[in-house]
């Protein structure tokens, strides 16, 4: 059986994850920031079912202003997918401020760093 090859870019990919995550439940953009290119961007359908987003900055400006912390929020990487200096991934979040979100990323390792360029979110009311 030949040894896995991607085993610790995997494990870098999952250390930024979880650097939004953290930011996520404790809604707290200051500990998420590290794990965003400056020129990153977010996505996603607004509550009127179009197209919003831009700058990453949106996001933590979002989390500053709206989120509060939920100790009930759980997160969970549900995939990574890495080709070369690519790599994409999934993260279901749980009860974040009373709201659920699917997120996918796309990162790029730059200068020997996984760093996310850009988010598509899809975000639903907590049940």
């Amino acid at each position: 059986m030949n040894k896995p090859t991607y085993v610790p870019e995997y494990n870098a990919i999952v250390e930024v994850l979880n650097k939004y995550n953290d930011g996520c439940k404790q809604a707290k953009s200051s500990i998420m920031k590290p794990a965003f290119s400056e020129q990153a961007t977010i996505f996603g359908l607004g509550a009127d079912g179009k197209l919003t987003g831009g700058a990453i900055q949106n996001l933590f400006d979002g989390i500053d202003s709206a989120f509060r912390p939920s100790p009930e929020a759980q997160a969970a990487i549900v995939r990574i997918d890495i080709v070369g200096t690519a790599a994409s991934a999934r993260v279901d979040t749980n009860d974040v401020s009373g709201f659920c979100f699917t997120d996918f990323f796309h990162l790029l390792k730059v200068d020997g760093k996984w760093t996310v360029i850009s988010k598509i979110y899809h975000t639903n009311v907590a049940p």
